[in-house]
């Protein structure tokens, strides 16, 4: 053998016998972390809740939402109803002021169906209500509503009055392009509902 490998041989053994690193076995402070970021979750989720209460008790005043009347009239567009997504309803013009009181403010799946007499408004999971039609005030297409930001003109947005106020409720449908043909016949209808007061 020359004398460069067995100068690396001899210098690689004690390397090769050298200690390794060792093994974890500080588990009480690994159990003391992971159980300290639990608490830290379930705090920060507790806090979430709270708000929500508490808005929901500053909402107090809201009246009951109104529900389907018996015969709701005839269908007023081609297609009777709209799939899509409820995305939570806000005071009208502040779009960050959520509405939570009487499960306004719970996200879900939606029927929209427009009649003669109104929107109704059916929520699997959540609880339904219709707007009589004296009481839509404007339709427009958005970006956003409270927590949910889409793209111009992605969000349907219906303005309404509820008691002594104004309430803007956001929905998406399956099929945007519905968009503009709801905002259109809405706006037709609030109109025609105005000039006969």
């Amino acid at each position: 053998m020359t004398p460069a490998p067995l100068l690396a041989a001899g210098l690689a053994a004690p390397l090769a016998d050298g200690k390794k690193s060792a093994a974890v076995t500080d588990w009480a402070a690994r159990l003391g972390w992971l159980v300290g970021l639990v608490l830290f979750v379930a705090l920060v989720y507790w806090l979430m809740r709270e708000g929500w209460k508490w808005r929901g008790t500053l909402q107090g005043d809201l009246p009951e939402l109104p529900s389907a009347p018996d015969g709701p009239g005839e269908a007023r567009l081609a297609l009777l109803s709209m799939s899509g997504r409820y995305h939570g309803s806000t005071t009208a013009g502040q779009w960050l002021d959520r509405i939570v009181a009487r499960g306004l403010g719970t996200r879900s799946r939606v029927e929209l169906t427009l009649t003669d007499a109104g929107l109704d408004v059916v929520r699997p999971g959540a609880a339904d209500f219709f707007v009589p039609v004296a009481q839509l005030r404007e339709a427009r297409l958005d970006k956003g509503i409270a927590g949910k930001v889409l793209t111009e003109g992605g969000l349907l947005v219906v303005t309404w009055q509820h008691g002594e106020r104004l309430i803007d409720s956001g929905f998406r449908s399956d099929h945007a392009a519905e968009h503009t043909e709801w905002v259109d016949t809405l706006n037709h209808m609030i109109n025609k509902t105005e000039g006969a007061r």
